[in-house]
């Protein structure tokens, strides 16, 4: 498990990679890794699902932090990219020398939990955290917000069970 800490720890070792070679990045953050750093919403997440670039050099610079730090090669991982759609606000989390790390606003992180639907994870508190986070009060402002990123085809029956089981 990282904590925020460790996950600014870790970004400061990436900067410092990027910066040996001359060359600049840039991590999108999805998932538990916002839910820390920028919402405070939890202590820890197992590992930073993010989107990124330069993509190779990036996956070969974590590899390396990975195997000297003991933490494994998948601290950072585009597993979550398949879930990264439509346009919404990029909000800057960390600006160093080599390296910009930004985050989507709340109302994106809420419609991309719930679309994962990953209810084994910590998908469905991040769900409730956001909802209460965003004052939402019906399921109806929730959907809509999916709606506004994801077509709702791709909306889980298991998601609309949540969302009307947690809200009228």
């Amino acid at each position: 498990m990282l904590n925020t800490k460790q996950i600014l720890s870790l970004f400061e070792e990436l900067n410092e990679g990027l910066k040996k070679r001359g060359e600049i990045g840039e991590v999108g953050l999805v998932g538990g890794a916002v839910m820390c750093l920028v919402f405070q919403a939890r202590e820890s997440t197992r590992d930073i699902d993010a989107i990124f670039a330069p993509t190779q050099l990036i996956r070969k610079l974590v590899t390396e932090i990975g195997e000297r730090l003991h933490i494994g090669p998948n601290w950072l991982n585009d597993a979550a990219k398949g879930y990264i759609q439509g346009n919404f606000e990029k909000k800057d989390i960390l600006n160093l020398s080599n390296l910009r790390v930004w985050a989507p606003d709340a109302k994106y992180m809420l419609a991309m939990k719930c679309i994962s639907a990953r209810w084994d994870s910590h998908d469905r508190d991040d769900v409730v955290f956001l909802i209460d986070y965003l004052k939402i009060k019906k399921s109806e402002h929730v959907f809509k917000i999916i709606q506004n990123y994801y077509p709702k085809k791709q909306i889980p029956p298991k998601t609309q069970f949540l969302i009307e089981e947690l809200l009228p």
